[in-house]
């Protein structure tokens, strides 16, 4: 696991074009995902991340990007995806017991360089510490999803590449083994 430390070491940046107003669809969408996030954070379980997550995350990119160079069947497909919305959901119901969340701020939204909407918030610990988060958002389906968020200087994930590859050298490349392994409650 990575150390609390090493989060509050690094801070992410990001350079972006103009903000967006507060009213633009990206805010919106963050301020009700923020709500549900902190509501699930609050019950600290699995299962009331997942259906945040189920909700409000870009699953299929996530699940794309997570993989890095190796290649999930095609027959794997949905249980590999449904593996990774299980990692993020018990990731963030373990990480809830370190990190006590008082309360959850948006900020703006810009287009990157890259033309990817991002939208800032604070995250405001009972500790009285705080740190900022940076949204990816994907257009999918009609809706903003979120398809990465950059905190305490890393992004999820390339976190998430980076622990899948090594579980997956350390298996020999087996793709199956890692799908048992995310779906493991």
């Amino acid at each position: 696991m990575i150390s609390r430390r090493f989060f509050l070491a690094l801070m992410p940046a990001v350079f972006a074009v103009p903000a967006m107003a507060a009213d633009h669809p990206s805010v919106v969408f963050m301020n009700r995902m923020g709500d549900e996030l902190l509501h699930a954070h609050r019950q600290g379980t699995t299962s009331a991340f997942m259906r945040v997550i189920q909700r409000y995350a870009d699953i299929n990119s996530i699940a794309d990007e997570s993989i890095g160079t190796y290649k999930v069947g095609d027959g794997d497909m949905a249980r590999y995806k449904r593996g990774v919305a299980t990692f993020i959901s018990r990731y963030f119901a373990d990480q809830s017991r370190s990190y006590q969340v008082a309360k959850f701020e948006v900020g703006e939204a810009t287009v990157d360089k890259d033309k990817n909407v991002l939208v800032d918030s604070k995250v405001f610990l009972m500790s009285g510490q705080t740190y900022s988060v940076t949204w990816k958002l994907n257009w999918v389906g009609g809706s903003y999803k979120v398809a990465d968020a950059r905190f305490l200087g890393f992004s999820m994930t390339s976190m998430e590449r980076n622990l899948f590859s090594s579980f997956l050298a350390k298996h020999d490349g087996d793709v199956k083994a890692l799908i048992v392994a995310l779906n493991r409650q």
